[in-house]
């Protein structure tokens, strides 16, 4: 691995045994609860995640306490920048898990500095804060307090249900400092929903979950993500789908076609394979120019899902955002003109797209209310210094 050629020694005397010396900034330990999965533990140089400044994401920082995922999601989009660590995308993702283990006091030294601006922090847009391994580190307590303590607004994404430890903190963190939260929830079939997701909770768990940030008081938007063509893009399916998120409570809801990057691609094409050989060809035709579906599947997917959303009163509403310049736009979607252009200024960007493009809107609730207030254009004035590596993030909804 690339961080074996760093050198330092040190002893731990309560490392498993045969562990006990540490080569580099890593302790590789595993844990009888996690059968074949092996913990990588990293003393992180930073923090913060600085976002390429073309990426039409509406957040310039983010935070990813692990690296690698024990939801093992077949179709997950980061599967690819397990390659930097020399790892595999596929089996290596869900059973090689990194561990920033110092992440919580590396994050307060930078949130400290002067030049920090307090921009909004996101969560949950590379791997899960809250996949099982959260569990046994418990790192987002203490991550969670940091931004508080600064003033950062902040937003999390998840499957996790392990959220719901830390409930009640965010929601005294919420009243001092913008948050939002939304939680991920694609595949609702139970027969096929552990096939693509193993290690995530069922879909029941994460609605109760939705159900109780919202009785806590705050707001949670749901991404239907990914939609999986001939796989759960029936009428029916969506509309059940989109019917329950409803009466969870949430917020708001944004529906996203399945997209195949790199990594990703060849392990969810290898699945479809093994389970549903007969959609191979369907799906090479269909990805067969791009990570993304084509125009005319979005554009079929948004008629489909554009009234049920309005029927159930969870579809797009007027919200803040700010251009990667750094302006702020008021971004009102006319439900009676499905054509309408709805672009950020000097950006040519679509502000809610059709669900399934790069920069699709976010839902309702997902991101911190106030977002925008006072944030300025982003400069090297405003920003705390974050290493950059090859591994530099383009964090996508999921």
């Amino acid at each position: 691995m690339r961080w074996e050629g760093q050198t330092l020694e040190a002893h731990d005397r309560d490392a498993l045994p045969g562990l006990e010396k540490i080569s580099g900034l890593v302790r590789t330990v595993t844990a009888h609860e996690f059968p074949g999965v092996r913990f990588h533990e990293v003393a992180a140089r930073s923090a913060l995640n600085e976002v390429p400044a073309a990426s039409s994401v509406p957040f310039r920082w983010t935070i990813n306490p692990y690296r690698g995922c024990t939801h093992a999601c077949v179709y997950c989009f980061a599967r690819g920048t397990h390659a930097w660590l020399e790892l595999d995308a596929g089996t290596d993702f869900d059973r090689e898990i990194v561990v920033k283990v110092n992440i919580v006091e590396v994050l307060r030294v930078e949130l400290a500095r002067p030049r920090w601006g307090r921009h909004h922090v996101a969560l949950g847009t590379n791997t899960d804060p809250y996949q099982r391994a959260e569990g046994r580190y418990k790192l987002m307590p203490g991550v969670i307090s940091a931004l508080a303590r600064s003033g950062t607004p902040f937003s999390i994404l998840t499957k996790g249900t392990l959220l719901r430890r830390d409930l009640a903190t965010i929601a005294a963190t919420a009243r001092d400092v913008p948050v939002g939260l939304a939680v991920s929830l694609g595949v609702r079939d139970e027969r096929l929903q552990p096939l693509l997701e193993p290690g995530t909770p069922s879909a029941r768990a994460r609605l109760d979950l939705v159900s109780e940030i919202r009785t806590a008081g705050l707001p949670c938007g749901v991404l239907m993500a990914p939609v999986l063509p001939w796989l759960t893009d029936g009428e029916d399916q969506l509309e059940e789908a989109v019917a329950r998120i409803a009466t969870a409570g949430a917020s708001g809801v944004t529906v996203i076609p399945l997209h195949l990057r790199p990594g990703a691609r060849e392990w969810f094409m290898t699945w479809l394979a093994r389970e549903r050989p007969e959609l191979v060809a369907h799906y090479r035709r269909l990805y067969r120019r791009s990570a993304y579906v084509p125009a005319d599947y979005r554009e079929w997917l948004q008629a489909r899902v554009r009234p049920l959303l309005e029927r159930y009163g969870v579809g797009p509403t007027p919200q803040r955002r700010v251009d990667v310049e750094g302006r702020q736009a008021d971004i009102a979607p006319d439900a009676a003109d499905p054509t309408a252009d709805r672009r950020l200024p000097s950006t040519g960007r679509s502000t809610t797209g059709v669900p399934g493009d790069p920069e699709s809107d976010y839902p309702e609730g997902s991101l911190p209310r106030s977002f925008g207030d006072g944030l300025a254009p982003r400069d090297a004035a405003s920003a705390p210094t974050a290493r950059t590596s090859p591994d530099a993030e383009q964090p996508r909804l999921l």
